[in-house]
């Protein structure tokens, strides 16, 4: 199908080829050369030969080796961040007792929006670090989309702050998002072309292009978007992809592109299809999307290596009460996945997909980035070492930021023309509304049609509500109106500033009062979740980008939590995370039927669709 050339807009916080020089550009992961200068090279081997000391030893560790898949026993040294010894006699500077618990590489997420957690890179890393996780391949798609490049530099100088014992405690692989806008058929808050894709993609500051979601575009040649794919793949760097349902001569196309990855197989058919041509299947354990059990049926001993690990999007709560890739490990081995395979899945997998050869496993050579679990069952985090330094322990980040890193440029980004509630009256006209019907549990929408009025329509005592998307970046007054069937919320309203992938305001209720005041509550506190129902009223400002929180996990998940069980108390049926799921309903690329600013969209026709359907037409 035809891709659309998107609008080029420009805002508050705009692309700008001139931004990059406002930072440092310090990198976020080391490099292999690194290692060579200096004469640290004959140190290194004086280390592993035990004619000099350690920086550390590990004393007393059980070492999973990714390349056998077996469990040996010694002490692993540490010199200059890279392990150059395992065995007995290495004398350490510091020694660490690893108690008889299994050492394992430390784990990677291969492809993560940070912004889904609401969490500020900083409280993020505090909080994942525990949990053994070393590096990420971090796709900043989400607040790109509203703030542009600066966005992206936001990201990178804030976990580039973070340090303990003069080393950073998380390498991150930061990607250019590849769709900015996600569709043309939203308003978003930035659009990087061909052009400035080929100049930014140039830069220190990307490792590669982030998942080519336009996967339409791919497949009919769409001159700009191969502009984007060839100015990554000119510069010799990954191009990750996200391509739901691809199959035979349309995977073929895809895979000739040169897109490597994909995170969106729904089926073990999919996946084994996928891999018998060549790419690497990553399997996804987020907070609304998960593929993880379809995945493990299709894992075996010859395919496990193609297969690698990721969480896409997994917010606070799941983050702190479940884990990060440790309960992706956890799951895989119940789901019946070899232990020694899912770890592989974790570590050395990813190392290999996106060509980072000093990643992923305990050996000579590799830095030094190890995690101590229990067992390879339940994957219990003890100590996490980044380059030899101790990061975590007991579940406790040894490493802290100060401060928060808050530029203006992520800030003050909700700009609306002011909604009343007259702007949220729908008017039927004697034929059929077009209606959402969510499917409990799942992202995807299907289509179903309700009679209309004559006149205004008033949804209380139904089993419909009202959808507002409410335009928020150049204060356009853009408000598409939709309906929803079966959401179960009454008397009142909830809104966000959370909306894939444009992150325009979305709002749900029975009641134009109480939805207009909701955009109202939103604006004010700079985005956000809002409830007003018939106690009250009560806003949690997602003060950067309206995306996230500029402060702790705890507050986060505790602030999160007490407005989903208010809204949850309005009647939000259980299969609905009353938030959560609100923000894919503006989501164009997801089947069926989606609402953005512009009005309803259906991806079956792949264009807009009225509300109201007359019954001759």
């Amino acid at each position: 199908m035809p891709s659309p050339s998107p609008p080029m807009q420009r805002g508050a916080c705009p692309y700008s080829a001139g931004g990059a020089g406002k930072i440092s550009l310090r990198p976020l992961a080391k490099r292999a050369e690194v290692w060579y200068n200096g004469g640290m090279l004959k140190h290194l081997i004086d280390c592993a030969m035990k004619r000099e000391a350690c920086d550390l030893v590990l004393k007393n560790v059980r070492i999973f080796n990714v390349f056998t898949g077996k469990i040996e026993e010694g002490d692993i040294a540490v010199a200059e961040g890279r392990i150059v010894g395992i065995g007995e006699g290495f004398r350490g500077k510091r020694e660490y007792d690893g108690k008889g618990r299994i050492a394992l590489p430390s784990f990677f997420d291969a492809h993560i929006h940070i912004e889904s957690s609401m969490l500020s890179p900083e409280a993020w890393a505090e909080l994942a670090v525990p949990h053994g996780t070393g590096a990420i391949v971090a796709d900043p798609h989400e607040i790109v989309n509203v703030c542009g490049i600066a966005g992206a530099e936001y990201i990178h100088e804030a976990f580039s702050r973070l340090s303990h014992m003069g080393e950073r405690p998380l390498d991150v692989f930061l990607e250019l998002p590849s769709c900015v806008p996600a569709t043309p058929f939203e308003t978003s808050g930035a659009s990087i072309g061909g052009r400035e894709t080929e100049e930014e993609i140039a830069r220190g500051l990307f490792f590669g292009l982030g998942e080519m979601m336009n996967f339409p575009a791919v497949l009919s040649a769409d001159e700009d978007v191969l502009r984007k794919i060839e100015g990554a793949m000119s510069q010799g760097k990954p191009v990750d992809g996200h391509a739901p349902g691809l199959a035979g001569d349309a995977l073929g196309a895809y895979l000739v592109a040169g897109i490597r990855t994909d995170h969106e197989s729904l089926t073990p058919e999919e996946c084994g299809e996928k891999i018998a041509r060549g790419m690497f299947v990553q399997v996804r354990c987020g907070s609304s999307a998960n593929n993880l059990d379809d995945a493990a049926k299709a894992v075996n001993a010859f395919n496990f290596r193609r297969f690698v690990l990721c969480s896409d999007d997994k917010n606070a709560k799941d983050l702190c009460g479940r884990g990060h890739i440790d309960d992706a490990l956890k799951r895989l081995v119940k789901a019946g996945v070899p232990a020694e395979y899912a770890v592989c899945m974790a570590t050395s997998n990813v190392a290999t997909c996106y060509g980072l050869k000093d990643y992923g496993a305990i050996a000579p050579r590799y830095f030094a980035d190890i995690v101590l679990v229990d067992d390879m069952q339940s994957f219990r985090v003890r100590a996490v070492f980044k380059r030899g330094i101790l990061m975590a322990e007991e579940g406790k980040a040894l490493f802290s930021s100060k401060e928060r890193y808050l530029p203006s440029s992520v800030r003050s980004t909700v700009k609306i023309k002011k909604v009343t509630a007259s702007d949220l009256k729908i008017i039927g006209h004697g034929g059929k509304f077009r209606a959402m019907e969510v499917q409990p549990h799942g992202l995807y929408t299907g289509e179903v049609f309700v009679p209309a009025p004559k006149g205004e329509l008033d949804v209380k005592g139904t089993d419909l509500t009202k959808l507002a998307v409410v335009e928020r970046h150049f204060a356009t007054g853009n408000v598409g109106l939709g309906l929803v069937k079966g959401y179960g919320l009454r008397g009142g309203a909830i809104g966000i500033s959370v909306a894939h992938d444009s992150h325009n305001l979305v709002v749900l209720g029975d009641d134009d009062e109480a939805m207009a005041r909701v955009v109202s509550l939103l604006e004010k506190a700079g985005g956000g979740m809002a409830v007003v129902d018939g106690e009250g009223e009560d806003v949690f400002a997602l003060d950067i980008a309206g995306l996230m929180s500029s402060g702790g996990a705890e507050e986060v998940v505790s602030r999160t939590d007490a407005l989903q069980t208010r809204a949850r108390n309005m009647g939000v049926k259980e299969g609905y995370e009353p938030f959560m799921t609100l923000v894919f309903l503006s989501l164009a690329v997801i089947p069926e039927l989606k609402l953005t600013d512009r009005g309803l969209f259906s991806l079956s026709k792949y264009s807009f669709v009225p509300l109201e359907v007359m019954e001759n037409s």
